[in-house]
């Protein structure tokens, strides 16, 4: 099981995205050139509107195609959306005062009640500590 990073395609184009699609929630269809994808692999996507917000996908299925040589069309499992909200707050730190822009997604049709919940999960995903207090990352390994 490998990991395929296309969140940064520009950098290397022989190994790039060339469309992710929702097929149904949960179920994506992916279409790249390059990486020897293969079932079982992950791969990482950045969420379109966002600037940094990744979204992991697992290759249920994949084809590889004969022209273009290195395409393949792959059929993979994510995070069920009916719609995307991809939504921005911004967090300080409690103790050195740093300042993060954080962004995270969640069902357009979620309660505001769950944006809190997203939002703490989306920064403990980025190392920070939510609870009881706002923690960076050097602060919470400095308080450890």
């Amino acid at each position: 099981m490998a990991e395929h990073d296309f969140r940064y395609a520009l950098l290397n184009p022989q190994h790039t995205l060339t469309e992710c699609r929702a097929l149904s929630p949960g179920r994506y269809q992916v279409t790249g050139i390059g990486g020897a994808i293969q079932s079982g692999d992950t791969l990482i996507v950045t969420l379109k509107g966002s600037r940094d917000l990744p979204l992991r996908l697992t290759v249920d299925k994949v084809r590889h195609m004969i022209r273009p040589a290195g395409q393949w069309l792959a059929v993979a499992n994510g995070p069920a959306f009916q719609e995307l909200a991809i939504h921005q707050w911004q967090v300080i730190c409690e103790k050195c005062q740093r300042q993060e822009e954080l962004e995270f997604a969640v069902d357009a049709k979620a309660n505001k009640l769950d944006l809190p919940a997203a939002a703490a999960a989306r920064l403990q995903e980025l190392g920070w500590q939510a609870t009881p207090q706002h923690l960076c990352p050097r602060c919470l390994k400095e308080s450890a």
